[in-house]
């Protein structure tokens, strides 16, 4: 019982965490906007680098990308919860029920690697050249974010079995 406790807290920890951020995006707004803002602009990327032309300069824009990285965030919350209270309700089941039970970890998993993998690494550290910046740059963050789901998903993917 404690192995499948401990899968059901680890996805409340993560399901806390994108909470937390993604609570934070909105209550300060303005500070973590100007992260977007800088990301998509490129202003702080190395000088006359060659990939200028990816930059986005359209306030509506970084609007735009910052409530789709909100929105994500937001999302893995809810997956996680889903997947904790799945969980749960399949505590005292079989090993079969049990695993039967972790769709949705895989699910909030995948979105969060959608948030931290692909939006933070691939769109703003490749596309954008955020690795370029000094001051704006979120990659060694975000990749302490999906690496943790990974294992998290991996820990709680392990096949469980019958309770004696």
């Amino acid at each position: 019982m404690v192995w499948r406790l401990s899968k059901i807290v680890m996805c409340l920890c993560l399901a806390a965490f994108a909470f937390l951020v993604a609570f934070g995006n909105i209550t300060d707004y303005g500070s973590n906007f100007a992260f977007v803002q800088h990301v998509l602009s490129m202003d702080t990327t190395f000088p006359g680098n060659a990939l200028m032309y990816r930059s986005i300069t359209n306030p509506t824009l970084w609007s735009i990308g910052y409530w789709l990285i909100i929105c994500g965030e937001a999302l893995t919350c809810v997956l996680f919860l889903i997947a904790a209270l799945k969980l749960w309700q399949a505590r005292k089941g079989s090993g079969r029920q049990f695993d039967d039970a972790k769709g949705f970890v895989v699910i909030g998993a995948t979105m969060g690697f959608l948030v931290w993998f692909l939006g933070f690494m691939v769109v703003g550290g490749e596309w954008f050249a955020m690795w370029q910046s000094s001051t704006w740059n979120g990659q060694e963050a975000a990749f302490k974010f999906y690496m943790t789901m990974l294992a998290v998903l991996i820990f709680v993917n392990q096949p469980d079995h019958d309770l004696a």
